[in-house]
């Protein structure tokens, strides 16, 4: 690019997308005079999914805007929690987040997620289709012009994960309602109804099951229960929502 000039600075949150040399406040951008403001910004590194408010010379404008020479530009990261209008707040994660897609489903949050690896054009056109939330920590992915909404997920921890989900969303929490394993609906069973699928030492020790309502899958208080409590417990006391008692596997 070597057209009209910028300067452009970036929230502290952002910064880990740039340059090192873009970090330290408004450093100089010469644009080709045609682009918007959005693919100045996503080829310096940052995904749109995490710019909130674009401002020029302190009033903000979208991201279709066309930067003029002299112009003064900051990117602010999103607002928290970030407000998602158009569909029912529900996610989308990829082949690599998988632990984190386990925990949002504990906690009752809907959360379709692929184990097999189907490309950053399949994913992104489920997006799309179902109006998922795209989470990923694959920048590339969340640059797709076809997503339908996408979020960075900016930790490999899944504890961070989470609790940065939970703070960057406020997803409503309904703790033991949906399958750990592929995201349907819980529902109480009557143990004779599933007796057939349960080992023996489950049935002589446990009388209350729950049983997904898609895969068959039964769950009962097996014996990491207490783990999955103390997620339970620790992302209520967070970011509230009341705990249901059921049954996990």
């Amino acid at each position: 690019m070597n057209g009209p000039e910028i300067q452009i600075a970036f929230a502290p949150g952002l910064r880990l997308f740039v340059a090192a040399d873009r970090r330290a406040g408004h450093t100089a951008v010469a644009t080709d005079g045609a682009s918007s403001l959005g693919h100045v910004v996503e080829s310096l590194g940052v995904p749109l999914t995490e710019a909130g408010r674009l401002l020029v010379n302190g009033r903000p404008v979208a991201p279709s805007h066309v930067p003029a020479a002299g112009e003064t530009v900051e990117v602010e990261g999103v607002e928290r929690p970030q407000a998602v209008p158009g569909a029912p707040l529900r996610f989308l994660l990829d082949v690599h987040l998988g632990t984190l897609a386990r925990r949002l489903r504990l906690l009752g949050v809907d959360a379709a997620y692929e184990s097999e690896d189907i490309g950053d054009p399949a994913l992104a056109a489920l997006s799309a289709k179902e109006r998922r939330v795209m989470l990923s920590r694959d920048r590339g992915l969340l640059r797709r012009r076809e997503l339908w909404a996408g979020a960075y997920i900016y930790s490999d921890r899944p504890d961070d994960q989470l609790r940065d989900v939970l703070e960057r969303f406020a997803p409503p929490l309904a703790p033991w309602t949906r399958c750990t394993a592929c995201n349907g609906p819980l529902a109480e069973a009557d143990k004779d109804a599933v007796r057939e699928r349960l080992e023996k030492g489950t049935k002589n020790t446990y009388d209350v099951f729950a049983q997904c309502t898609v895969c068959d899958r039964v769950y009962w208080r097996g014996a990491h229960h207490a783990r999955l409590e103390a997620i339970v417990t620790d992302a209520v006391r967070e970011f509230g929502a009341a705990p249901t008692p059921t049954t996990s596997r």
